[in-house]
């Protein structure tokens, strides 16, 4: 479990493609506190640490990882964005976040706006799980939607939040990795349950 607060920015040193799945080499100030077996959210995807190289650390995703979220387009140089999991006792500073990737989505539009920053993305296919005022995850950060539409939504970002996770380099034309508040899951799946005969 996370709370969507990014630590640090992480370099992505290698991808290794193995059979479906990808290793990626992480190049983090975090990596020489992890151990394995403990998990890191990387751009909002739970993965787990499975072996330490001093200041770099390697995971494994998934084919079915790979094909929701958009670590199967990193390469070396990239960077993602890393979160430690939670810990009991913890502030919860964003909101509850699995780090299980619903979809990705386009970023349409980012603009500067009096200091802060401006990025609207294209509609999910699950758009209904996404509320104006509500939570929502975006590439591992905790955002609050600023607006909903018919057909993109928006989120604002301070300019901290802009100056030390990737949205400093997010563009039109890239994919984010979205999860959806789990609460708004829990409650379509229930309306769902009761609705069908």
């Amino acid at each position: 479990m996370f709370t969507g607060i990014v630590e640090q920015v992480g370099g992505v040193v290698e991808v290794r493609r193995q059979g479906a799945n990808a290793d990626l080499v992480v190049q983090a100030p975090m990596a020489s506190e992890l151990q394995v077996d403990q998990s890191v959210s990387h751009n909002g995807v739970c993965l787990t640490v499975v072996e330490l190289m001093g200041d770099r650390y390697r995971v494994t995703a998934v084919e079915e990882t790979l094909q929701r979220s958009n670590l199967g387009a990193l390469r070396a140089g990239d960077e993602v964005n890393l979160e430690r999991s939670l810990r009991l006792g913890d502030r919860l500073d964003g909101h509850l976040v699995q780090g299980h990737v619903d979809t990705t989505v386009e970023c349409l539009v980012r603009q500067e706006h009096q200091g802060s920053w401006w990025f609207s993305f294209s509609l999910p296919g699950q758009a209904e799980l996404l509320v104006e005022k509500g939570s929502v995850c975006l590439n591992g950060v905790s955002l609050t939607i600023a607006a909903l539409n018919d057909r993109s939504f928006s989120v604002a970002v301070i300019p901290y939040t802009h100056a030390h996770t990737t949205f400093r380099t997010l563009a039109p034309g890239h994919m984010a990795n979205v999860e959806f508040d789990v609460l708004g899951k829990y409650v379509r799946r229930m309306l769902e349950a009761r609705l069908t005969p």
